[in-house]
Order: C-alpha cells, then structure tokens, then sequence
C-alpha cells in the first residue's frame, strides 16, 4: 500500500448549465489518501484473465459479461486487498473508529444489476467483520445520471464542481463523523472523487480519508519508467515490451 495526498487544486471542467469551459478547485483542503497499486491499462491488459486491470472489469462489468466463477474470484481479490490495507489505514490514521463511504457508480442506482454492484458490496460485507469500521456504504446513493468517465458514454454531465451532492441522496449520518471514502479507481484529471470528499465535508463529516484499490499512472509517469528501462517513451514501446514493462510498475 501506498500513500499520497490530495490537494486543492484549479481544474477544468464544463459548466453544466452554460457549457461554457471554467477553472475552479472541486475541494477545499488537503486530504489524506491511500491506494494498493497502480493501474496502468492499454496494451488491452483488462481482457486478459489475472491481470491487476481484469479484476477491475470484472467488478464494473460494463462492456464484459463474466461468469459467476470469474465475479466470485474477482469478489475474493477485492476481499483479500482490503484485509491487506485497510487495518493499515486505520492505524496510520490514528482514529479510534471509521465510518467507510463508497464512491457511487456513474448511473443511478436502479440502472445496475446486483453484479455491477458487487465492489461496494464487497465493502458493506467487509466492514461488518471489523469493530472500528462502521458500516455507511449505502450513505451516498446515486439518483441522477452522470457520464460513466471509464467509457465516456451515458447521458448527463462530466465532474463538475457540486456533482456529487446535485445527484446523490448523502445520509446525514455522516455529520460528525470520520470517514473512510473508498472508489474502485483514483485518476486525478477526473475530479470525481475530489467532489466526493467535498460534499461529505460539506455535509458536516468531521475529517475524510480516501482509499482507491488502484491509482490511474499518468504517461507522464509511465514514460519516466520507460525511458529507464528502455530509453524511449511509453507510447514508442512494442508490445511486447509493453508485457515485460507491466508487472514492473504494479506496486512502482
């Protein structure tokens, strides 16, 4: 597991009312943030069985249909990762007891099937194993479309700042609480999960940590691994070379 931080930073995003392209901070203050290895994809990794990126298409199983034996294994990983890190995170955050929140799906909830819900649910079952970890999975629920980022299809709009709490029911029992907020995926020039802590400060949490199983590398970080091992680019690599590159920046 690794560390990093989220910070107030300017992004663009569209204006969903004007269109009109704008620059704003979608979060007001630095966040501590954790995740288990990084997510590379191209090279199609996420159709190939066993891989970090195939585990995840499993879970969201948008464009893939897989079967119950491949969803179990896909569940079991998830499980496996979370008794890994998550008793980890709770040390370092020096808290006595948290309260775990999950990133909802781009659609609201009636649009997915019990199986394309199975990563929150995964959560919701691992943390009534635990003392210290309240179980608050279902404390934000999904009631308007957005745009389904992975595929950059579906109706409604892109992360804007205020998303999350214009089409999402938030429980108030996350008012004075510690929250652990946990997404499948963090890409930072997505922005969505930075509107996620938001709305939960906003909506009175007393601190928020965040957690993401995997965190989107960027080329920029992809071609400094690339130009080490092979002295060029990560786009300019074959294949092949792509392969042997992978596994290498699993847990970089």
């Amino acid at each position: 597991m690794k560390q990093f931080t989220i910070q107030p930073e300017i992004s663009r995003f569209t204006d969903p009312t004007t269109k009109i392209r704008k620059n704003e901070k979608f979060i007001s203050e630095t966040v501590n943030a954790f995740y288990h290895a990084n997510y590379i994809g191209g090279n199609r990794r996420w159709n190939q069985k066993q891989t970090f990126e195939h585990n995840f298409w499993i879970l969201k199983n948008d464009a893939i249909k897989p079967s119950d034996m491949e969803l179990q294994d896909a569940t079991e990983w998830l499980s496996d990762i979370l008794d890994e890190d998550l008793p980890q995170v709770h040390r370092q955050s020096g808290l006595q007891q948290l309260t775990v929140v999950v990133v909802p799906r781009a659609k609201k909830e009636e649009c997915y099937t019990a199986n394309q819900l199975l990563f929150r649910d995964t959560i919701s079952c691992w943390s009534d194993k635990v003392d210290w970890l309240k179980n608050g999975a279902k404390y934000i629920i999904r009631h308007t479309n957005t745009i389904t980022t992975h595929l950059n299809s579906g109706d409604g709009d892109l992360p804007y700042p205020g998303i999350t709490a214009e089409t999402c029911h938030i429980s108030n029992e996350i008012k004075g609480k510690d929250i652990l907020l946990i997404d499948d995926l963090y890409t930072k020039p997505v922005n969505i999960d930075e509107d996620c802590i938001q709305a939960l400060l906003d909506k009175g949490a007393k601190s928020v940590i965040f957690y993401a199983v995997g965190k989107t590398m960027s080329p920029k970080e992809k071609d400094l691994y690339a130009q080490r091992l092979y002295r060029k680019p990560f786009s300019a690599l074959n294949s092949q070379e792509k392969e042997r590159l992978f596994p290498l920046l699993l847990y970089v």
